[in-house]
């Protein structure tokens, strides 16, 4: 499991392989030794049956369970601790099956301070953000600090740095399937390859991507998938030819039951702006498919919607509200998602031998209210409050220091110089889409005047994507509808997904320049201008993390947001969506530091700004 010598000295929460434990659990179980700690009396929630069993007690000695049944009074000692359920429900510690931990912009140890008194105790990581800026030292980094937290946290190797090629897109670094095998020796915890988005490379053979997958399944690990295409023709099962065995991409039931039929598993996504459970879910509840392979997940969500909303115990609330039945929806969040990645020895079942990671809960079951949790066997939080201390995890200077601009950013570096002196030019727009993660391609009408492009009509913004990696000095300018603003405003930011590099959207030159500048001092994060001032989240861990506590990340998190809808852009989550208007691998248009990037049937390719 994850209790690698090197990295469990001294680490309190440190999960013993089974292997190691056998005798002490047997020992415990039949009471020739004392339980750690007992449980007596709940419902449990068996994942397994697919059932709830009233008054079951469970036996936990160090990180793992030794007992489960009706009387546990046989493993009670002097020093045993006994926390007595009395007919709470108990059910094992919810798993993200597809995450972004850099996403919430907190680090791996904040995470799990906000994550663990919701219920979850564990998942499965795709650090592609923080690789996309500082390669393999990034994700070392976060594999480091996650095994010093009681989370089960298994990481992924970013697939696609960068996401398609460096003809599309500039990165920070380069990982290529020489690198994945070299994550895979870290240990059985760095479990799979991440989300491989670049899937027409994977359907055309791509070399580096198949070679990465070919490393993946040499070391033994799973393949992640991320396939935005159209169902029903054949590109998806050349794409599951590979190896890869589940996808978060799925929009519609249509999307879900193609997977399944193929043999993948189907990821379920409510993610802070990515709304799609309620159209997904449908592929059970209305379309009759098994849901043995149907996962729930997150994705992306902010440090805000996790204080607002919640994490996996409010998508799998949310999956019960869609008609799932509660026991089915929590095997959505445990042991489907321990299946997929191999690992339901461990995680995943309230049953003896695995890792001792429970949620006790209040009122009926489809509440979802997390009251006590215990992971790797210790009690961390209680009533919505973590009880534990976890331990500070240090960035080096490589990750706090990673923004490089060649120079300030100027009101005059975003001029849209037109192919037409005066008249009307048609120009490429990108629209965002409310609580979507897709865009689409608008052409407009707009007036030129001396060579550049005049005053905007108000639905517009300019954007750009400066390369922020390398001081290059390169970038690109678009435009995109759907922001909202009704007044001057601006907002730049280093979470750009996927290259992250500095992105600016406004209606204001000198506003995009301000705040372009203000991101750039604070070594990169998210800042807002309006006629009401500036307004800035700092994030100098690779641009994309903030070191200071979940509760102020949050915090700095809705206040970016209220200075959004002060100047009108009211769209849910906004920063969430806005961030990914530089990802190059889900259609329709995207904005790189190369130019405008189309996503079609044929693939990705760069296309102009104006249509001549």
């Amino acid at each position: 499991m994850l209790n690698h010598k090197a990295a469990i000295e001294g680490n309190p929460f440190h999960r013993a392989t089974l292997a190691d434990v056998v005798p002490d659990l047997v020992a415990v179980a039949r009471g020739s030794k004392p339980a750690d700690l007992v449980i007596r009396d709940g419902k449990l929630v068996n994942v397994v049956s697919g059932e709830v069993i009233p008054g079951i007690s469970v036996g936990i000695y160090g990180s793992r369970i030794a007992f489960v049944g009706k009387d546990a009074s046989h493993l009670i000692g002097e020093g045993t601790r006994v926390i007595e359920a009395k007919g709470r429900y108990m059910a094992p510690g919810l798993l993200d099956g597809h995450c972004h931990i850099e996403s919430t912009q907190l680090t791996v140890t904040q995470f799990a301070r906000a994550v663990l008194p919701l219920g979850t105790t564990g998942g499965f990581f795709d650090p592609h953000e923080i690789s996309n800026v500082l390669g393999l030292k990034g994700l070392r980094l976060m594999v480091e600090e996650a095994r010093g937290t009681p989370l089960a946290a298994y990481m992924q190797v970013a697939s696609c740095v960068p996401s398609t090629g460096p003809q599309l897109e500039t990165t920070g670094a380069y990982i290529g399937p020489d690198e994945v095998a070299e994550a895979f020796t870290w240990g059985p915890d760095v479990i799979a390859l991440g989300e491989v988005m670049n899937f027409p490379g994977v359907v055309y053979g791509d070399e580096k991507m198949l070679g990465e997958i070919q490393a993946t399944l040499r070391a033994g690990r799973l393949a992640d998938g991320h396939f935005t295409w159209p169902t029903g023709d054949w590109r998806l099962a050349a794409y599951a030819a590979s190896g890869i065995t589940g996808d978060h991409e799925c929009v519609t039931a249509e999307d879900v039951i193609e997977r399944v039929r193929l043999g993948m598993y189907a990821m379920m996504r409510r993610g802070s702006a990515w709304h799609d459970v309620a159209r997904t879910i449908t592929a059970h509840t209305e379309h009759g498919i098994d849901p043995r392979r149907l996962m729930l997940v997150t994705d992306d969500r902010s440090s805000e919607s996790l204080l607002d909303e919640g994490h996996m115990n409010f998508v799998v609330r949310h999956a019960i509200q869609q008609g799932v039945k509660p026991v089915t929806a929590f095997q959505m969040a445990t042991i489907n998602t321990a299946e997929r990645f191999g690992v339901a020895r461990d995680v995943g079942t309230i049953t003896p031998g695995s890792c001792a990671d429970i949620i006790l809960l209040d009122g009926p079951l489809a509440d979802v209210n997390v009251v006590l949790t215990i992971a790797a066997g210790q009690v961390v939080a209680e009533h919505g409050v973590m009880v534990t201390e976890l331990p500070a995890f240090q960035y080096p200077e490589e990750a706090t220091s990673s923004m490089k601009l060649k120079r300030d950013v100027r009101a005059t570096d975003f001029i849209i110089n037109t192919p037409l002196d005066t008249g009307i030019v048609k120009a490429r727009v990108i629209e965002l889409l409310e609580n979507r993660v897709d865009t689409r391609e608008l052409f407009r009408e707009l007036n030129a005047h001396k060579g550049i492009l005049s005053e905007l009509p108000h639905d517009l913004c300019k954007m750009a994507v400066i390369e922020r990696h390398h001081a290059s000095g390169d970038q690109a300018l678009g435009l995109v509808a759907g922001v909202g603003f009704t007044e001057a405003a601006a907002i730049a930011l280093t979470v750009a997904h996927d290259s992250h590099n500095l992105m600016v959207i406004g209606n204001d030159d000198d506003y995009m320049a301000l705040a372009a500048n203000t991101v750039r001092s604070a070594h990169g994060g998210i800042a807002v201008v309006t006629s009401g001032g500036t307004t800035i989240l700092p994030l100098p861990i690779a641009g994309l993390m903030s070191d200071a506590p979940f509760e102020q990340v949050a915090e700095a998190s809705r206040a970016i947001s209220q200075a959004l809808i002060q100047a009108g852009c009211k769209v849910n989550y906004a920063t969430m969506t806005i961030s990914l208007l530089a990802l190059v691998v889900i259609p329709e248009l995207r904005l790189s530091d190369k130019g405008l990037v189309r996503i079609s049937d044929e693939g990705f390719q760069i296309v102009p700004l104006f249509v001549e």
